[in-house]
């Protein structure tokens, strides 16, 4: 994101910098104005590029948080799916011990 900041600083500076030379710069009234017509084009083109690059990075991180997350998400129920079964298994376990336990009470 800083990057993305340091390239909007560097365009507006430019553009200032460049409107600022134009007029202070001696020339006709006419000539200026048309200087400054085309600076603000050309800044213009400038910022709708920046501002498509930024909707790329943005697209391009968003994506690969979501795979990012998706796998995690994938790994998470995978482990629960491990953790239940060993749960399951376990209380199987104890279930049959009470059961032999039971039996061995109801004999006696």
């Amino acid at each position: 994101m800083s990057n993305n900041n340091t390239a909007l600083g560097v365009i507006a500076g430019t553009a200032i910098g460049a409107a600022l030379g134009i007029l202070f710069a001696p020339d006709r009234g006419s000539n200026t104005r048309q200087k400054i017509a085309d600076q603000a084009v050309a800044t213009k083109h400038s910022l709708e590029e920046t501002a498509l690059d930024l909707r790329d990075m943005a697209a391009s991180t968003v994506a690969t948080k979501r795979e990012s997350l998706d796998t995690q998400i994938e790994h998470i129920v995978s482990d629960v799916s491990h953790k239940t079964e060993d749960v399951i298994t376990t209380l199987e376990k104890k279930l049959s011990e009470l059961k032999a336990k039971n039996k061995k009470l109801q004999k006696s």
